[in-house]
């Protein structure tokens, strides 16, 4: 009996090592995948929110339209003009936005946009004479191969830019009271003029224009 004991004693140690090795490597293993699920789950939250809220937009009915179209402006004098209304005549589609963004882009190098004052008369005529102060022709500039008044031209319209973006609400241009859209001529005879107007927002539900 004791020589059994003894002959059975180092392979059921072996077994019994064997097999705490192996509840231990499982016990591992399940605490390793349920750490890998609940980090996965963490991430993908934010995705779950985000996909919640895209589907309400499209439940409700909510799109983005978009629309572009060049305006064709007369050839003004050199100076600062106030064409809101011109513009607004030349967009109809403005009318059939709820809520958006009208973006204006002036495709030329010598004329620029900015907003101002449209009530008095002598605001337009006061800011040429600001801009002309500013940067005031001369012989002092390299590029002069197109006149002296060009290469300053391309200065102002640097200086003021050459977009905008007014917001859009029921149908209008949501502009101030005393705000009105300005074309910049900075040449002598720049020549007629071509605005890049983009649209973008929500229509009315109802498919109707404001002011009809």
């Amino acid at each position: 009996e004791k020589r059994m004991h003894a002959g059975r004693s180092p392979s059921h140690r072996t077994n019994q090592t064997t097999n705490e090795r192996g509840r231990m490597e499982t016990r591992a293993n399940a605490y390793k995948t349920c750490g890998n699920a609940w980090k996965a789950k963490k991430r993908a939250k934010p995705n779950v929110q985000t996909n919640a809220q895209a589907n309400t937009q499209l439940a409700d009915g909510m799109s983005t339209y978009w629309a572009q179209k060049k305006v064709r402006l007369p050839a003004y004098p050199r100076g600062c003009h106030v064409i809101t209304r011109h513009l607004v005549q030349q967009v109809e589609e403005i009318r059939e936005y709820e809520v958006g963004l009208a973006n204006l882009f002036i495709m030329h190098t010598s004329a620029s946009l900015t907003i101002n004052e449209n009530a008095s008369p002598d605001v337009p005529l006061d800011m040429e004479d600001a801009l002309n102060r500013i940067v005031p022709e001369g012989k002092m500039y390299r590029h002069l191969d197109e006149g002296l008044d060009d290469m300053p031209a391309h200065v102002k319209s640097s200086l003021m830019g050459c977009s905008l973006t007014v917001p859009i609400s029921a149908g209008k241009l949501s502009l101030g009271t005393w705000q009105g859209i300005y074309l910049n001529e900075h040449r002598d005879y720049g020549g007629a003029r071509t605005v890049v107007v983009t649209l973008q927002g929500q229509k009315r539900n109802d498919g109707r224009k404001y002011g009809v």
